[in-house]
């Protein structure tokens, strides 16, 4: 049986900061964090965390802490500043180093292909919405593939709710607001993935390949409200079944169709598009933070109805939930028909002010939010589901997208200073390796 894997996760813009070194493009999130009120404090990611160059130092945190992998996505513009055509052997150098070091140290590469960067060239011409950007990404997909031999697994997409987001609501990056841009978005991006994997088995890879799409479940605040249960069951359909079911279950779900033919939204779809989406994988990547309590009642505050049920709060506003994870896993299984292995590709929680007492950080909600999560997952392996990694959102303090700086999800700071929840992670791991 495979070592289970107990991890980290960060993202290329989120923490590498040299945006325009060594002959790295743009990326839409370039552009868009020098949008005016875009992001919060008007903070950029050009510096993050400077991981270009300081990579070394998180690696030897990592192994510090004792995870035996870390997952890391790759910078489409770092190796392709336009997108497509000549190769930026510097960026392709960075990567090949990184996955080196990591591999020495005995930490598993675990490779996003796509973590929401899309190459501010391919923007200038529609970028998600030209259907040619797909296979542009299965291009970029097969260079990293052939260049990165000592990658263990690779996502192709990390959470494409995101880009939907970018397209249909403004809130990221390129930041344009039609719905019908979002559904096409995700349509072209769904068929990216496809095209990858396909790209993926011809070059006989000996990784393993899957995707990345979080489950934030919507419950009803009253449960025996047809209206609740109606709003959450949608709420869902048109969140990560927008996702789940094209990718396990060959179609678009009815939320989404009656929902493009309530707004009548028309698509650029071929007959074909839903069989290559849906190629068989091996792994899914499950991202899980949370749940979202609905009511279709506007005068119900749903904060009171956790609260007269027995929940609790953490400072920063959110559920501590401690669920999260076996819902998610229980609702992959038996709503999607995911029977293949899952990781736990993201879990965490962040905090806008943080505890420091004798110079180190002493974030105990985090701890007890990990708790939580560790109990889920137990109880969920215990349960027969096959989950295979966790790994822990994030790291380091970054930059949280529009959230800018002021949002810290990591273990350690941004200069590279163990937190109390790294220590905390790092005696569950030594206990359950």
């Amino acid at each position: 049986m495979e070592k289970f894997l107990w991890g980290v996760a960060t993202a290329a813009t989120q923490i590498e900061g040299a945006y325009d070194t060594d002959g790295k493009g743009l990326s839409i999130w370039d552009v868009f964090s020098r949008i005016p009120s875009a992001i919060r404090n008007g903070d950029t990611p050009d510096e993050a965390c400077d991981s270009y160059h300081r990579f070394k130092e998180d690696i030897a945190l990592m192994k510090e802490i004792g995870v035996n992998a870390y997952r890391f996505s790759v910078s489409w513009s770092r190796i392709l500043p336009e997108g497509r055509g000549k190769i930026n052997r510097k960026g392709l150098d960075y990567y090949r180093r990184l996955t080196d070091e990591l591999e020495e140290a005995e930490i598993a590469p675990n490779i996003t292909l796509y973590h929401w960067d899309l190459p501010y060239e391919l923007q200038r011409i529609g970028g998600w919405l030209n259907r040619d950007v797909a296979d542009m990404f299965a291009d970029y997909a097969e260079i990293v593939f052939k260049n990165i031999p000592n990658a263990k697994m690779f996502a192709t997409h990390n959470e494409p709710i995101a880009t939907y987001v970018g397209y249909a609501l403004k809130a990221f990056a390129p930041g344009y607001g039609l719905e019908k841009y979002g559904r096409q978005a995700n349509h072209n991006l769904l068929l990216s993935h496809g095209k990858a994997v396909e790209r993926f088995r011809a070059s006989k890879h000996k990784a393993k390949i899957g995707i990345v799409v979080d489950i934030w479940n919507r419950v009803p605040a009253d449960k025996n409200s047809l209206r609740d249960v109606a709003l959450a069951a949608e709420q869902n359909g048109l969140a990560h079944g927008s996702y789940l079911s094209p990718l396990f279950c060959g179609e678009y779900n009815r939320y989404v169709e009656e929902k493009m033919k309530r707004e009548k939204i028309k698509i650029e779809r071929k007959s074909d598009d839903l069989k290559i989406i849906g190629v068989p994988l091996d792994f899914y990547g499950l991202n899980c933070y949370n749940r979202i309590m609905v009511s279709a009642c506007p005068d119900v505050d749903v904060r009171k109805v956790i609260a007269q049920n027995g929940g609790n709060f953490a400072d920063n506003g959110n559920e501590m939930y401690p669920d999260a994870i076996y819902d998610a896993l229980k609702i992959a299984r038996d709503d999607y028909k995911v029977n293949i292995p899952i990781y736990i590709t993201e879990n965490g929680i962040g905090f806008e002010n943080e505890n420091t007492v004798n110079g180190k950080v002493m974030d105990l909600q985090r701890i007890e939010y990990l708790k939580n999560a560790f109990a889920s997952l137990e109880r969920a392996k215990k349960d027969g589901f096959d989950v295979r990694g966790y790994f822990l959102w994030s790291l380091l303090d970054n930059f949280e997208w529009n959230a800018g700086y002021s949002m810290k999800f990591g273990i350690c700071t941004r200069d590279r200073k163990k937190k109390a929840s790294a220590d905390f992670y790092k005696e569950h791991i030594v206990k359950n390796q």
